[in-house]
């Protein structure tokens, strides 16, 4: 993927996860928090590694990673001192796991439970099993994925919260046969 060039647009509404290596990028929780971290403006490798309380080192290659699954890409340079400092920029505002796989969710959840063990606010987590028809359970997602999408963001200057939604059909437990 070829980086966007100085003054780029801002990141696509919707990423759809697909990929092998997006899965394989998004299988750290590093990777996850840095997606996380990476707001509506562009940051450099020392800003996210100061915010993260990151090595540098550990942040740049964990950004080599995303860049190269197509999640990250470099928004604008700059020179400083003899150097050229790279903004990173997230792709897409939001990212849809379009095929879950087991790794890829197993890394997600590890990465949102960093995020509420850090979170200085009391964090909201529900779990709940309902017994839904398919046509509501349906009415019950695109209600759900409704209600984030017009969320409206508020000024830079407030805290960034993150949303979870999950809605799948539990597992029915297999009988055994003797």
């Amino acid at each position: 993927m070829r980086d966007q060039p100085p003054g780029s647009p801002p990141p696509e509404d919707v990423l759809e996860i697909v990929a092998p290596g997006q899965f394989a990028a998004l299988a750290h929780p590093l990777r996850q928090r840095l997606l996380f971290a990476l707001g509506p403006r562009p940051a450099t490798t020392s800003q996210l590694a100061a915010q993260l309380d990151a090595k540098k080192g550990n942040v740049a290659h964990h950004l080599k990673v995303l860049r190269e699954a197509g999640l990250v890409h470099i928004a604008e340079t700059r020179q400083v001192r003899g150097g050229t400092e790279q903004y990173y920029r997230r792709t897409a505002r939001q990212m849809v796991v379009a095929e879950p796989q087991a790794a890829g969710t197993a890394a997600m959840l590890a990465a949102v439970a960093q995020e509420l063990d850090l979170s200085p606010a009391e964090p909201l987590l529900t779990l709940r099993h309902l017994r839904l028809s398919p046509a509501k359970a349906r009415e019950l997602g695109e209600a759900l994925a409704q209600l984030v999408d017009e969320a409206e963001e508020e000024p830079e200057d407030q805290p960034v919260h993150g949303v979870l939604v999950a809605l799948y059909q539990q597992a029915q437990p297999t009988s055994p046969t003797w």
